[in-house]
């Protein structure tokens, strides 16, 4: 007990807003290492973006202080009445052992997160709290998401090695539909075909942005104009149309998230046209730029309890290779 009091007492937490972007980069640096390495990921633009903020003290948060230096940090936005918890990384020590967290950095990550608990649970405009650490394996900050009242969900990071592959070689597909690369055009459509999509779906519990078309067309923006996941890639996003209609009955979209690994970020086919293959036909197109512009691998995520997509991309050669959580917070109802 008294050992672990003195752990705790080894550091000191203040508001992220007190420190500009030199006092964090050493951090944001030893983090971007570990995206490159457990998820072929290059955080550099994300950190760059992060410190921006800092310097300009835009990023509400929480930081932990040992002999002068940040060894921690976490942050959230806030997107009207919901917040969303961005990051949660603290310094990894030397006893650091075969990749696993050092129980020194865990110690600073949870008290991180419980500071940030505290300050968002007690501001009376905050209803909802978001939070999808991705870098993060899953369990390890589930108990104390928990204890705070948020719901959690296992999620699985799913990755195809493309070396040697053909790609999008699947031709003369279904008369009805007309198959072209995504266009700016698109943005409007896409959002309402991703709300249709995802209705009464697991992901729209966790993602409130799909539940409405205005949602969803902040959700796009943040992916194909700002680069929210990745560099968006348009030479491997695509959608299909219904011929007859001209409306959207499919897409895929892909950005870049390192030189060498592509990212699917959104794939989802409006119920009257499911179970025609348009979702494995999209898949396969996205795979195939892929290859063509020289990625090795291609990425993408999805809800452990969506077991139907899960068995679409384990055929398509998709194979797990790390699993997270997303966690979820909604203020209770007083009326």
């Amino acid at each position: 007990m008294q050992a672990a009091q003195a752990e705790r007492a080894a550091f000191e937490i203040l508001d992220l807003r007190h420190f500009a972007a030199p006092a964090l980069r050493p951090l944001l640096d030893a983090e971007s290492a570990l995206w490159a390495d457990r998820l072929h990921w290059d955080y550099r633009a994300s950190s760059r973006l992060l410190l921006q903020y800092l310097d300009n003290r835009m990023l509400p948060g929480f930081a932990t202080i040992e002999t002068g230096k940040v060894t921690g940090y976490v942050f959230c936005v806030y997107e009207e009445t919901k917040a969303v918890i961005g990051d949660v990384f603290a310094r990894q020590d030397a006893a650091e052992d075969g990749g696993r967290t050092s129980g020194a950095a865990l110690e600073r990550e949870e008290t991180l997160l419980r500071h940030l608990f505290e300050l968002l649970l007690n501001s009376p405009h905050v209803d909802r709290i978001e939070s999808q650490l991705l870098l993060h394996p899953s369990g390890r900050f589930a108990a104390a998401f928990r204890a705070a009242g948020f719901h959690v969900f296992r999620r699985l990071f799913l990755v195809q090695t493309l070396a040697g592959r053909p790609g999008g070689s699947r031709m003369g597909f279904h008369a009805q539909f007309d198959f072209r690369s995504w266009r700016d055009i698109d943005l409007s459509p896409a959002a309402q075909l991703i709300c249709e999509a995802y209705r009464d779906h697991p992901d729209s519990a966790i993602n409130d942005q799909y539940r409405t078309a205005q949602g969803s067309l902040r959700f796009l923006n943040n992916i194909v104009r700002h680069a929210g996941c990745g560099a968006f890639v348009p030479q491997a996003s695509f959608v299909l149309l219904d011929r007859a209609s001209q409306e959207l009955a499919a897409l895929v979209l892909s950005s870049r998230v390192s030189e060498l690994s592509g990212h699917i970020t959104q794939v989802c086919v409006h119920p009257a046209f499911r179970r025609r293959g348009l979702a494995r036909f999209l898949l396969d197109q996205a795979a195939g730029s892929f290859a063509r512009l020289g990625a090795a691998e291609i990425s993408l995520t999805v809800t452990e309890a969506n077991q139907e997509a899960i068995q679409l991309y384990r055929a398509e050669g998709y194979q797990c290779t790390h699993s997270f959580d997303a966690s979820i917070w909604r203020r209770a109802s007083t009326a």
